[in-house]
C-alpha cells in the first residue's frame, strides 16, 4: 500500500490521544501514555503496527531534534552560574553510579565491559519527564529542583562521550588508536562548530532575518541542525553528536530563543514517536516470564540511584532533606538509555532477552517518577527527624565552633533568591539589623565574602533558628519557593517566638490559608501581586491618569487583601493590628522639604482633614513616640505611621511630597 506509513502514524496518534488523556487524568506524565501506546500497538500486543521500521526512522529524527534543542538550551553563562552543581554534583552522580552498577554486574558474573555498559544505562535520568513534573508542580525553583537540574545538565553533556565510548566497550574500536581517532574527529567538529557559531551562523541568520520570512527562518534552523548531524555522521561520528553541536552553535547566537520556540513543536511531535517506538519494542510477555527479576531490577535501580545521588549532594554540603528529595526525583531511567540499549544490542553488549528486561524495568521506573516525587518530601522529613541534626544539616558556615553574632530586634530572611537579596540590600542600606538563612553552601560562602550577614542551614530546624537568635528577632521573612518548607519554617518560628511578625512569600493564592492557620501574620501571594502589576501597566499604556490608576489598584488591593485578612482573623492568633481592621492599611511616610506638612503642628489636623488618615506614631531620629501629642510640629525627615483606608493613605502620601510651585 502506498499510504501504509500514513495509516500507521494515524493509528498511533489516534491511540495516543486516548491513552495520554487517560494517564494525564491519573496524574502521570504524557510520556508514560506514549510508552503504553507503543506497547499496545506494537507487534507483541494488539499488533496494530506490524512493520516498525518506518516508525523507528521517524523516532530517530526525534532523538536528533531532542539533542539539538538540548544544545540550544545549554547556555554557557547558565552553566557557569551553577557550575558547582553541574560539574561536582553531576560528575559524582554519573561516575559513582557507573562504578557501582559495574561492581554489581561484576559480582553477578557479567564481563567488565558489559557491566560498565550497564552503568551507562542506569546513570542517566529522564530530563523530559522530570523537568515537566517539576515545572507543573512549581518545584523547579526550589532547592531540590535546582539540584536536580544541575545533575540533569551534566547527564545531558555526558550523552555524547558515552555514545562514543559504547563501540569501544564492545571491542569495535582500535584500542587507544581508535579513541584518539574518534577524539580527534570530535575535536575537529567542535572546533568547526565554535568558529561557525562565531562567524558563519550569525551571518546566515542575519541574511535570513532580513527577509522577514518565518518559514525561511524555520527552514534555516532545520537545515543547520540536520545538516550538521549529517556531516558528523559522514565523518564517522553519530547523528546525535552533530545535532548537539549544532544546537550549541545556535545557543551563542542572539536568535537562539526564537530558534528554540520554532523547533520545539517539531521536537514534541517526533519525540512522541520516539517513546511510542520504544513501547512497540517491548514484549509484555517478558513480565510474565520474569516478574520477580524485573521487579527486583526496578527496586535495585531506584535504590542505587537514590543512595548515590543523595551521597553526591551531601558531599557538596547540601542539607540531607534537599539531597533526598532531589535523589528520589532522579531515580528513573532516562530516555537516552533507550538509545544506548539499542546500540548495546547492535554491538553485542546486550542480548535480546536482557534488552527486553531492561526495557520493562526502565518503563516501570519512569512510571514511578510521579509517585517518588509525591512521597519524597514526607519521606525526607521522616528520615531527617530520625537522625541527629549535625548529620542532616549539611556542610556550610554554620558549625559548632562558629561564634554567634550579637543580634537584637533584627529581621530573619529565609532564602537568598531575588526577593531575599533585594530585601537584604535595602535593609543594609537602611542600617536595619538582619541575618539571612540559606541552604546553598556556595551562595553562603560567596555572599559571606562580600560582607553579607548570612548563615548556612535549614530554617525548619530548631538549632538553625536559635543560632539566628529568633527569640530576639522582631520579624521574619520567608522568601523560598518550597511551599512545604515555608509551612514548616513558619510553624517552628511561631512556636519559638509568639510575638514574631512573620511574612511569607508564596506563589499561589491556594497556599495562603494553610499559612495563616500556622500563625503567619502576612502572606504575599505572587499570583495576586503580579495581577496588580499587570493592571497598572495596562492602564498606564492607555494613558489613564496616575491618580486613577492608584485608586483602581487601591480598590483591587482592598478587595483582595480583605479576603486574605478574613483568613488571617479566622486562623491566626498572632496577627498584627491591621489584621483586625477590615479595609484599613498601615503605612509610613517621611516628611520632605517644602512639603505642605513641613513646620505644621498636629493640632492643625491637616493630615486628618485633607485625607481622613490618622497619625499613630512619629519617629524623629532614634526617638519613637506613639500616640503623639497635638503640640508636635513636624520637621523634615520625620517618619509618620498612618492608619487609614488605601484611598485615604493615597491622598495622605501626597501631603508629604514637595509642593509644586
Amino acid at each position: 500500500m502506498p499510504y501504509e506509513a500514513l495509516k500507521d502514524i494515524e493509528i498511533l496518534f489516534g491511540l495516543a490521544l486516548v491513552t495520554v488523556v487517560l494517564f494525564r487524568r491519573l496524574k502521570f506524565p504524557s510520556i508514560i501514555g506514549f510508552l503504553v501506546t507503543g506497547i499496545l500497538a506494537g507487534p507483541h500486543a494488539l499488533a496494530f503496527i506490524k512493520n516498525t521500521h518506518q516508525v523507528e526512522q521517524m523516532a530517530e529524527i526525534g532523538v536528533v531534534l531532542l539533542l539539538f534543542t538540548i544544545g540550544i538550551e545549554l547556555s554557557l553563562k547558565e552553566l557557569m552560574r551553577i557550575k558547582h552543581l553541574v560539574l561536582w554534583g553531576g560528575g559524582l552522580q554519573v561516575l559513582v553510579t557507573i562504578l557501582a552498577v559495574a561492581a554489581v554486574g561484576a559480582v553477578f558474573g557479567f564481563p567488565l565491559n558489559q557491566a560498565v555498559f550497564f552503568g551507562f544505562l542506569v546513570a542517566l535520568s529522564s530530563t523530559a519527564i522530570l523537568m515537566k513534573l517539576l515545572i507543573d508542580s512549581g518545584q523547579a525553583d526550589a532547592p531540590h529542583g535546582k539540584m536536580a537540574m544541575g545533575i540533569l545538565i551534566f547527564q545531558d553533556l555526558c550523552i555524547v562521550p558515552l555514545m562514543l565510548l559504547t563501540p569501544l566497550l564492545a571491542g569495535g574500536g582500535d584500542g587507544i588508536r581508535g579513541v584518539l581517532v574518534i577524539g580527534g574527529k570530535a575535536a575537529a567538529v567542535v572546533l568547526a562548530a565554535h568558529y561557525g557559531a562565531r562567524f558563519l551562523v550569525p551571518w546566515i541568520f542575519k541574511q535570513v532575518v532580513k527577509t522577514r520570512s518565518r518559514e525561511l527562518f524555520i527552514l534555516t534552523i532545520i537545515f543547520i541542525g540536520l545538516g550538521t548531524a549529517w556531516l558528523t555522521a559522514m565523518a564517522g561520528l553519530s547523528l546525535a553528536l552533530g545535532a548537539f553541536i549544532a544546537g550549541l552553535a545556535i545557543s551563542e547566537s542572539e536568535y537562539s530563543h526564537q530558534a528554540l520556540s520554532d523547533i520545539i513543536p517539531f521536537r514534541e511531535a517526533f519525540m512522541s514517536l520516539f517513546f511510542i517506538s520504544v513501547g512497540m519494542l517491548l514484549d509484555p510477555a517478558i513480565l510474565v516470564r520474569y516478574p520477580l527479576l524485573t521487579a527486583s531490577l526496578v527496586l535495585t535501580i531506584v535504590l542505587i540511584k537514590t543512595l548515590i545521588t543523595t551521597g553526591a549532594a551531601l558531599t557538596l554540603g547540601v542539607p540531607m532533606r534537599i539531597a533526598i528529595i532531589a535523589a528520589l526525583s532522579l531515580a528513573q531511567i532516562g530516555e537516552f538509555s533507550f538509545v544506548f540499549s539499542q546500540a548495546g544490542v547492535k554491538f553485542g553488549l546486550l542480548t535480546p532477552e536482557y534488552y527486553q528486561i531492561f526495557l520493562a524495568a526502565s518503563i516501570a521506573t519512569m512510571g514511578l517518577t510521579p509517585v517518588c516525587l509525591k512521597f519524597a518530601s514526607p519521606l525526607a522529613d521522616r528520615i531527617v527527624a530520625w537522625l541527629p541534626h549535625k548529620l542532616t544539616r549539611g556542610r556550610g558556615v554554620l558549625s559548632q565552633h562558629e561564634k554567634p553574632v550579637l543580634l537584637n530586634d533584627h529581621v530573619i530572611i529565609v532564602g537568598y533568591g531575588i526577593n531575599g537579596k533585594n530585601l537584604a540590600r535595602v535593609l543594609k542600606n537602611l542600617k536595619i539589623q538582619h541575618i539571612v538563612i540559606e541552604t546553598n553552601p556556595f551562595t553562603v560562602k560567596k555572599e559571606g565574602k562580600k560582607g553579607q550577614q548570612i548563615m548556612f542551614g535549614d530554617a525548619s530546624k530548631l538549632e538553625v533558628l536559635e543560632h539566628a537568635q529568633i527569640a530576639k528577632a522582631r520579624g521574619m521573612v520567608v522568601a523560598i519557593s518550597d511551599a512545604a518548607a515555608s509551612r514548616r519554617v513558619a510553624s517552628l518560628a511561631r512556636q519559638l517566638n509568639p510575638a514574631l511578625h512573620i511574612i511569607v512569600r508564596t506563589r499561589y493564592l491556594l497556599e495562603v490559608e494553610p499559612l495563616y492557620k500556622l500563625g503567619v501574620n502576612e502572606v504575599i501571594p505572587e499570583e495576586f501581586e503580579t495581577s496588580i502589576e499587570i493592571l497598572s501597566r495596562v492602564l498606564r499604556n492607555y494613558m489613564v491618569p496616575h491618580s486613577d490608576i492608584e485608586r483602581c489598584i487601591a480598590e483591587v488591593r482592598s478587595d483582595g487583601y480583605d479576603m486574605l485578612r478574613s483568613m488571617s482573623r479566622r486562623h491566626s492568633h498572632a496577627v498584627g493590628i491591621s489584621g483586625y481592621l477590615s479595609g484599613a492599611e498601615i503605612a509610613t511616610y517621611r516628611v520632605k522639604a517644602k512639603s505642605p506638612l513641613e513646620g505644621e503642628g498636629l493640632r492643625e489636623g491637616t493630615i486628618r482633614k485633607m485625607s481622613g488618615a490618622t497619625v499613630l506614631v512619629i519617629k524623629r531620629g532614634e526617638e519613637v513616640v506613639p500616640n503623639p501629642d497635638p503640640v508636635w510640629e513636624l520637621q523634615v525627615d520625620d517618619i509618620l505611621l498612618l492608619l487609614g483606608t488605601p484611598e485615604q493613605l493615597a491622598v495622605a502620601g501626597r501631603l508629604f511630597e514637595p509642593s509644586v510651585a
